[in-house]
């Protein structure tokens, strides 16, 4: 067992460092935007106190729901005494996360011309975060169907495996959707952000990921700490923004 949650350590570390890369691919049409911004989105919830992130969607529709829960628990499975997936609020992360300014595209570069742009230039598609999903989980939903006969949240273990490996190396047809390597590393980019993000915004559950790899949580409140624990072990309690609100 020592082994197997040592395993586990590593391997979180390692998605902390190399974190996720940009991904190329053909440019769709701009239309898609506008398709997936007339998708029937949940009411919204009301605010809830820092401490408290509120049960239920307040953007994914049922469908998505049931895509974003099987993906989540299959990129982020449980191992031992570590949560899988749902259990580590990456669900509830993703949705709070597209239905915010960061899924509204509050930060890019939202006007034309729409080309073709090299890795070194990032993102050049004319969707949103969140239009990128919704077009994204819809069309791979879609070709789910055609190849299997069933959504992805109704595949086997390895046959979602094979769809998101099939995402990561562009091969997967997404007809009239994203390119599916932008839509990969958008998926990916969701569920580590999720999983180490404080929890406030919905992910890393009671700090789970946090306690995981020895992350002491808020940098202001260790700051004093740096010199005497420079290159030394840190045994303490991860503080959240909640535990210092």
């Amino acid at each position: 067992m020592d082994e197997f949650k040592e395993s586990r350590r590593t391997f979180l570390r390692g998605t902390v460092i190399g974190g996720t890369a940009a991904a190329g691919g053909a440019l769709p049409l701009a239309v898609l935007a506008q398709q997936a911004a007339n998708t029937a989105a949940q009411p919204a919830a009301a605010a809830a106190p820092a401490a408290e992130i509120p049960a239920g969607y307040v953007f994914l529709t049922p469908d998505e729901q049931a895509f974003v829960e099987a993906l989540v628990e299959h990129m982020s499975p449980a191992d031992g005494d570590f949560p899988g997936g749902m259990d580590l609020g990456l669900h509830t992360f993703i949705d709070r996360a597209l239905a915010q300014d960061w899924g509204k595209g509050d930060r890019l570069y939202a006007n034309g011309p729409w080309k073709q742009g090299t890795p070194n230039q990032g993102y050049q598609l004319p969707l949103t975060p969140a239009q990128l999903a919704r077009t994204g989980i819809r069309t791979t939903g879609a070709a789910c169907t055609e190849k299997y006969g069933k959504g992805f949240d109704q595949l086997t273990e390895a046959q979602r495996e094979e769809v998101l490996k099939s995402l990561q190396s562009g091969s997967l047809e997404l007809k009239d959707g994203p390119p599916p390597k932008e839509f990969f590393a958008l998926l990916m980019q969701m569920v580590v952000e999720g999983t180490f993000s404080d929890p406030i915004y919905g992910g890393n559950k009671d700090k789970a990921a946090w306690k995981a790899i020895g992350f002491p949580g808020v940098v202001a409140t260790h700051a004093l700490d740096i010199v005497n624990y420079r290159n030394k072990p840190y045994p303490t309690k991860p503080l959240s923004i909640a535990d210092l609100a």
